[in-house]
């Protein structure tokens, strides 16, 4: 009789809060019509079929968006949606659309529906603007969350600077972006290149909104989170371990390779930015090199980088200053060049010394979202293992592995410009480099952890 009246109480009380959570939110669509949405872009159809709002796929016509009347700053929405196809969608949140920008076209944080074997489904898409913000590699467990043929659950909360995708109740993306404060709400028809995609259908159902005492939920420390913001150390990331390694204002804690000081010349700070100054795009002729005070092990190292046409530099790291050689300091190369002018790009072999490669030993991969034209910002990161294991990633991509020590390691050395240093990247420390190659190069929000 007492485990019945447990069992009950603990069902009034679990039926209490689900009633009182589904209170606080107000639905988007009555189920019956499509007031309060209109459409922008593209000429897909969207119609009301037993209760869900179904989006129909048309070609020869750019990607289309049934969007909310109303804009949101912060908010929890919720959503379940269903395609019976590999195509593509998205749910567009804090998105706008204005004459003065391309011509009205839709623009803002999508967040995707991608049910393809590429499988960024909850991943964060900057529409029409910057590309990808949180591609799915970055989290790579979720990326078999969406189940094609069948309802997904969706839930997307923005509050402040920050946006957080949950897919099927499992977390999928975080990112802080200050680029949009409010915003139309909007639900995607991609457009189609074969006409044989036309019919297709995407549906959508449960659409609702919180918009009042939104509280987000709290992070657990472990899911990688991108901060678009300068120079900025969110508390998620300093909940993870991370601190910064340039201050984004003055020189403390860098100084010049081979030097007890930061350079004169060659280098300024500006506008929060670390710039290389434009020479003569030589190696180290300038200011020359700087480098951090501290050493680095195993390590999680993240910066932004900007390039100018043309221009050549890297980031280096176990560098211990040991060589006493002439031009640049002797490390190993996260490569950063322009490779569409810059002749190094057809220079050593297989490509190992294009943007984001191990520098004269192990091209990067060339994944299409990850390559972002000259002029505007990049995501670099390089990941080394306590093991040896080594990653470089280039705006949220994986573009190399390799493991220092390995055979294959040892192999490549031996045949590079290295071979000439004995036991060339093994240091079990060094500093951290940013490279003067006489070309102007930009650097900001760096940060490290340290595993």
């Amino acid at each position: 009789m007492l485990k019945n009246l447990l069992v009950a109480a603990t069902f009034l009380v679990g039926a209490a809060g689900s009633q009182a959570q589904n209170a606080a939110f107000t639905p988007l669509f009555n189920g019956k019509d499509l007031s309060g949405w209109k459409q922008l872009g593209g000429k897909a159809q969207y119609v009301v079929e037993n209760g869900t709002i179904t989006g129909i796929t048309v070609p020869k016509t750019p990607n289309s968006f049934l969007v909310t009347e109303k804009e949101y700053g912060d908010f929890i929405l919720e959503l379940d949606m269903w395609m019976d196809s590999a195509a593509n969608s998205g749910i567009q949140v804090r998105s706008l659309s204005k004459p003065d920008y391309l011509d009205g076209r839709v623009h803002g944080y999508q967040v995707e529906v991608d049910p393809s074997e590429r499988g960024w489904s909850g991943g964060v898409y900057d529409e029409s603007r910057r590309g990808w913000l949180y591609p799915m590699e970055l989290n790579p467990s979720s990326k078999k969350l969406f189940k094609l043929g069948a309802w997904n659950h969706y839930r997307i909360e923005f509050v402040g600077n920050t946006l957080r995708t949950f897919l099927n109740g499992k977390p999928a993306a975080y990112v802080i972006d200050d680029a949009n404060n409010k915003g139309f709400i909007a639900l995607q028809v991609h457009s189609i290149g074969n006409e044989k995609e036309a019919g297709r259908k995407i549906r959508w159902k449960n659409v609702r909104i919180q918009t009042k005492n939104v509280k987000p939920t709290a992070y657990d420390g472990k899911m990688k989170v991108v901060n678009m913001l300068p120079n900025n150390l969110s508390a998620e990331e300093k909940k993870s371990g991370y601190t910064l390694l340039w201050d984004g204002v003055s020189t403390k804690g860098w100084k010049g390779a081979y030097k007890n000081t930061f350079p004169e010349k060659g280098w300024k700070i500006e506008n929060g930015e670390l710039v290389v100054l434009s020479s003569n795009g030589g190696e180290s002729t300038n200011g020359g090199d700087i480098v951090t005070e501290k050493k680095f092990s195993a390590f999680v190292l993240e910066f932004d980088f900007k390039l100018s046409k043309g221009a050549n530099s890297g980031v280096k790291y176990f560098v211990t200053e040991s060589e006493n050689n002439a031009g640049s300091a002797i490390g190993l190369e996260f490569q950063v060049l322009d490779d569409a002018v810059h002749p190094d790009a057809k220079m050593g072999a297989a490509g190992n010394r294009t943007i984001a490669s191990l520098y004269d030993l192990i091209p990067s991969y060339k994944h299409p979202n990850a390559i972002k034209p000259v002029g505007e910002w990049n995501k670099g990161m390089v990941v080394v293992y306590p093991d040896n294991r080594v990653e470089h990633w280039l705006n949220g991509v994986r573009v190399l592995h390799y493991e220092r020590g390995s055979q294959y390691f040892i192999g490549l050395v031996a045949r590079s410009k290295y071979a000439q240093w004995k036991d060339f990247g093994m240091a079990k420390e060094g500093r951290i480099l940013l490279q003067d190659h006489g070309d102007e190069v930009r650097f900001r929000s760096i940060k490290i952890k340290t595993l």
